[in-house]
């Protein structure tokens, strides 16, 4: 009987090792699988989800200046800009044209040069070529100071729209679009009128007879150069003038186009409001039952 009841027990035995060895196996392929599950998952980057949000901060700012400068530079500011910048050499020209045409004259703080060096008069001579230098200067006043003023008057009121069109034009208030229109109708109208009205005046005195006697006068001592002829200044303030006159055109045009483009924005956001409104009316019963929910 002792006999044969070992053979159970070495049986018990070897099926007790081989589960150990099955267990064994078990365990470990399970950590393969488990290591080569943690090596297929991607890397964890603790802070580095941090970065993100910051960089979106960061974008706003960057859109923010970038709409004002694409605002100021679009057609209609540098039309304007450009207009600035052709009122300043009507400006220059006028006072150019003055100091030039004076002669040996000089004319309160915005006169002429002393060129008494450079000519070879004397005494009644000298004293009659003064004379007729202050009366030319006299006689061409109002349009130096004319010219000043208007010139002046208009390139302050075009910087102030170009300071004005920082903004996206549906955020501009329509006074201020149609007060660019009418100003830059109006300047481009009153351009053309002005150097009409300038070149007839210049003219006009270069006939007079204080002017044919300068001439003669300064053409027998050899200055052919001072004759009654428009002068190249007074060339160029009519060519600036008409050049900034074909830019208030321009910009009116410009103008035009943008508040229609306004108007068209502003049409499409009233119809979209009222179809949202509309939405909402069809649909009367969730707007209270969501309120109730979120309010519990």
């Amino acid at each position: 009987m002792g006999v044969s009841q070992q053979p159970p027990r070495s049986n018990r035995g070897h099926r007790e090792r081989n589960g150990d060895h099955r267990q064994y196996r078990d365990s470990h392929d399970d950590r393969r699988s488990s290591s080569d599950r943690s090596s297929s998952r991607p890397p964890y980057y603790p802070r580095d989800a941090d970065s993100p949000p910051t960089r979106a901060r960061e974008v706003p700012r960057g859109e923010h200046h970038e709409s004002k400068c694409t605002n100021i530079c679009s057609r209609r500011g540098i039309v304007l800009i450009c207009a600035v910048l052709t009122n300043s050499l009507v400006l220059i020209c006028v006072v150019a044209a003055q100091m030039v045409t004076s002669g040996m004259s000089s004319m309160g703080g915005l006169g002429g040069f002393d060129i008494n060096s450079n000519f070879n008069l004397q005494g009644t001579e000298l004293q009659k070529v003064r004379e007729l230098d202050m009366q030319y200067s006299q006689m061409r006043a109002p349009g130096i100071y004319g010219g000043i003023a208007f010139s002046l008057t208009l390139g302050v009121i075009s910087l102030l729209f170009v300071v004005a069109g920082s903004k996206p034009p549906h955020l501009m208030s329509r006074k201020l679009l149609y007060g660019a229109l009418v100003f830059q109708a109006v300047g481009a109208v009153a351009y053309v009128v002005a150097v009409g009205l300038y070149l007839h005046f210049i003219i006009r005195v270069n006939s007079t007879d204080v002017c044919q006697q300068r001439q003669r006068l300064y053409a027998r001592n050899g200055y052919t150069w001072m004759n009654c002829d428009v002068s190249g200044a007074d060339a160029a303030v009519a060519l600036f003038g008409l050049i900034t006159a074909i830019l208030y055109t321009a910009g009116t045009v410009l103008t035009i186009q943008t508040i229609r483009r306004v108007k068209r924005y502003q049409q499409e956001r009233k119809r979209r409001e009222a179809e949202k409104q509309q939405q909402g009316r069809g649909r009367p019963q969730r707007t209270p039952l969501r309120a109730e929910t979120t309010s519990v």
